[in-house]
């Protein structure tokens, strides 16, 4: 029992949970405590987490000035993908409505935050932090983000007299990570609470939505694969079958692990040897790895409207599109860690006034969807590499073995 890794604990729990709340509905529904006490750990991640990992790689990467070229063209492909990627998870989650009939329930405060929807000036404005501290302690992750690209910004102006910040932001994300993998222990735990408390007081129907996001999700990474990527490498003229060799290794180990971490010594060295140049890869495997998570940005942007949608809140296109702003700015802080998805979920959610309950209701499944939307991220980084290095005029031959 000691070898199952923590997926394979996190199903058993799963399965617990469900056949608790199945059998024994009203003990199920005593265990709301431990959920939310899981909760609770996975939304204490957030702040720190986005500070460490945004400023420490914005401030490591430089301006974009400094970066020259090469970050300039990074940047405006990661953006254009990720929006891609966004925009077709809003698409099948409107097309499909996973979400429908589940009957999420939302807290009376946030149940009050959404009485009166705010405007688009009043968004807007709330963007802006007038104090990090109130809205790291309050949870607002559109403030945090840009307050953390602005101070990375100013880290990374500065040079030098900034590196004790830089190194300080650093060793902070280090922390967050193995906080995270702590937090990551009770996640068995926490999930059969969360299904058991949800079974038990919804019924068992409640799992047919979740396993019809299941499959939502792995056609539309299916679609972005074949269609948007498919269609970059043939703009690119990125060769196909020799990419696919370079790949495959990566993919395997990024879908089987959910870690794109674990993925990315091999995916550098193949694409080496692919025939991107050095540097190139050097830069933009790592910089992809914060700003270029193609699976993850479609995965959030489906979720996060189907926790609408099972909570029963129609949002409007405007809400839809503040909502997929919102996400192109807050999955740039989303580590290459397993669930660390679930962090940035719970910020939006609690950002839009949507039920935080449904993060622990997909926690459940969420070991299934974090296999597929990791290796996409490690693909579509891979193919990042390559593409910057055609528009940069290599011909991507062959390193010699």
């Amino acid at each position: 029992m000691r070898r199952l890794s923590l997926t394979a604990w996190i199903f058993l729990g799963m399965a617990a949970g469900i056949a608790l709340g199945v059998a024994l509905p009203g003990v199920a529904r005593q265990l709301a405590p431990v959920a939310s006490i899981f909760l609770r750990l996975i939304k204490s991640i957030i702040a720190p987490l986005l500070f460490g990992t945004l400023v420490a790689g914005i401030a490591g990467a430089g301006s974009v000035k400094a970066m020259g070229r090469i970050g300039l063209k990074a940047i405006l492909y990661f953006e254009a993908v990720t929006t891609i990627a966004l925009l077709l998870g809003l698409s099948a989650v409107n097309l499909v409505r996973p979400g429908d009939g589940m009957k999420l329930e939302r807290t009376a405060g946030e149940a009050a935050m959404s009485a009166a929807p705010p405007s688009l000036a009043a968004i807007l404005e709330h963007t802006f932090p007038a104090s990090v501290f109130d809205a790291m302690a309050r949870g607002e992750v559109l403030q945090i983000v840009v307050f953390c690209f602005l101070f990375g910004a100013a880290c990374a102006a500065i040079g030098e007299r900034a590196r004790p910040v830089v190194a300080f932001a650093d060793s902070l994300a280090e922390v967050m990570f193995r906080y995270t993998k702590y937090v990551m222990y009770l996640a068995p735990v926490g999930v059969g609470a969360a299904i058991a408390v949800t079974v038990g007081a919804k019924g068992f129907g409640v799992l047919f939505g979740l396993g019809k996001l299941i499959l939502t999700m792995y056609v539309a990474q299916a679609i972005f694969v074949a269609g948007v990527l498919g269609a970059v490498m043939a703009l690119a003229r990125i060769p196909v079958r020799r990419f696919y060799e370079a790949v495959k290794e990566p993919f395997a180990i990024a879908f089987s692990t959910a870690s794109s971490e674990a993925a990315l010594p091999v995916a550098m060295e193949n694409m080496e040897r692919f025939g991107v140049p050095k540097h190139i890869v050097g830069f933009v495997m790592p910089t992809g790895y914060s700003f270029n998570l193609d699976g993850t940005t479609l995965y959030l942007s489906l979720a996060s409207v189907f926790v609408a949608q099972a909570a029963g809140i129609e949002l409007s296109l405007g809400q839809q599109v503040m909502m997929m702003l919102a996400l192109m700015l807050t999955s740039k802080g989303v580590a290459g860690v397993p669930r660390a998805a679930l962090v940035i979920l719970a910020g939006t959610l609690a950002s839009f006034s949507l039920p935080v309950e449904g993060v622990a209701v997909l926690l459940g499944i969420d070991a299934v969807m974090d296999m597929a939307r990791t290796s996409v991220n490690v693909l579509g980084n891979c193919l990042a590499t390559a593409v910057v290095a055609r528009w940069e005029g290599h011909a991507l031959e062959p390193a010699a073995k």
